[in-house]
């Protein structure tokens, strides 16, 4: 067999190789010519696979080590053979340690303020779970959840979340079509429904969030931006980063655990479509959640997001060099 994996993967060397041929490369060395005789690529979210990668290949599987799949033409895949595989929550964890950390150093109070998650998955579940283990208020906006029925939580309209929280965070996909789409989910509108000294918090996927007119909120209003994900990244907004809290390069979900996590469920997707036993021991498995959290110094003491914010900010032209370089963290440890 034969393996196409991004040489930023971490945790994988040596797992893949008994099975056949296996060669690591930056994402820009990821070209028709190199997949043509793959059986399977391992990639991130900077691998673009739909036919101007993948058409004429002998691909039968693509594993990406990471939640989303923006970066994948599913359609495309699905009508030409090939099976998509993500890390669905597997860094969950992190983000919600990247939240609270912000929020906490940022003025969050738990015993009085109250937070909006909007966009129930994997990550956002977490969010609201410590939220409520550290006494917050916690309310949520997910419409397609609504509409399935298949929970007890009470949904809230989105105008009443950002109308009634202290914070709000998001955390859904990226859509641009249909009834519930996210592309500038939030603008000018929704930025202005929300309350006086407020925080916003971005760690799901940059365009969710109308960048120009977060700026512009900023700059006039008396209000606070957490935010991890941008607008045509790597270029990123530089009035929003100078204006924001918290700006760091796109790391909510680095976390040592959460990389652990993504190639393991990477090299498990091998192994289910391919019907072979790969080596996974030393990889972290999947998140068990705290029956308490004593207090927030438990997350704090876990992650401070200045050190990365400084960095962004004198370096904003290194954004994917801070990224691809970032120094995995550990997750808060609840013992």
């Amino acid at each position: 067999m034969k393996f196409i994996i991004d040489n930023k993967i971490p945790f994988i060397k040596g797992r893949l190789e008994p099975l056949g041929e296996t060669i690591y490369a930056a994402p820009a060395e990821i070209t028709p010519a190199s997949v043509k005789d793959a059986d399977a690529l391992i990639v991130r979210t900077r691998t673009i696979c739909g036919p101007g990668l993948l058409q004429g290949s002998s691909a039968k599987l693509i594993a990406t080590a990471t939640i989303g799949t923006d970066h994948i033409d599913l359609e495309w895949c699905r009508n030409n053979g090939i099976a998509v595989a993500n890390a669905a929550g597997c860094n969950a964890p992190g983000v919600a340690q990247y939240v609270w950390a912000s929020l906490l150093e940022n003025g969050f109070d738990t015993s009085r303020h109250t937070l909006g998650v909007v966009g129930y998955g994997n990550i956002g579940t977490i969010v609201a779970d410590w939220g409520r283990k550290l006494g917050a208020r916690v309310i949520i906006c997910d419409p397609p959840r609504k509409k399935s029925g298949l929970t007890d939580e009470e949904y809230l309209p989105l105008e009443t979340i950002l109308c009634e929280a202290d914070a709000v965070t998001l955390h859904t996909p990226l859509t641009r079509s249909g009834d519930d789409a996210t592309f500038h989910l939030i603008g000018e509108r929704q930025l202005a429904m929300m309350k006086p000294g407020s925080i916003l918090v971005n760690a799901a996927r940059g365009p969710v969030a109308d960048n120009r007119a977060w700026a512009a909120h900023l700059k006039a209003n008396n209000a606070k931006a957490i935010i991890d994900v941008w607008e045509n990244e790597p270029e990123i907004s530089t009035p929003l980063l100078e204006l924001a809290s918290v700006a760091t390069p796109h790391i909510a979900g680095y976390s040592l655990e959460g990389k652990q996590r993504a190639t393991r469920m990477a090299l498990e997707a091998i192994e289910k479509h391919f019907g072979v036993k790969i080596d996974t021991s030393g990889l972290e498995g999947t998140y068990t959640p705290p029956a308490e959290i004593s207090g927030p110094s438990q997350i704090t003491s876990s992650y401070n997001p200045a050190a990365d914010t400084a960095l962004l900010r004198a370096n904003p032209q290194n954004f994917e060099k801070l990224r691809s370089d970032y120094n995995y963290r550990p997750e808060p440890s609840f013992l």
